[in-house]
């Protein structure tokens, strides 16, 4: 097993040092229970938002490989008179 060191905020320090103390494990232990529980919980991002994709109608089907362009032809940062 390799060693982490991070600078965690106060708060979080003395939230995981609590809860180390009370189950009796290391705050290693704490932690690294945390980081897996948070990474098998949250997915990647593509599939949080998986439900989004297409869901805005009349842009571009290139928008993402041809953004330039598309600001462009839409007017996007052209100065208005008024």
């Amino acid at each position: 097993m390799k060693t982490l060191t991070v600078r965690l905020p106060d708060a979080l320090v003395s939230e995981i040092e609590t809860e180390s103390r009370l189950r009796n494990v290391s705050k290693s232990d704490v932690v690294r229970e945390r980081l897996t529980a948070r990474s098998e919980a949250a997915p990647a991002g593509h599939v949080a938002i998986a439900d989004l994709v297409g869901s805005v109608d009349g842009l571009p089907p290139d928008l993402s490989s041809n953004t330039k362009a598309a600001l462009k032809a839409s007017g996007y940062g052209r100065k208005h008179s008024g």
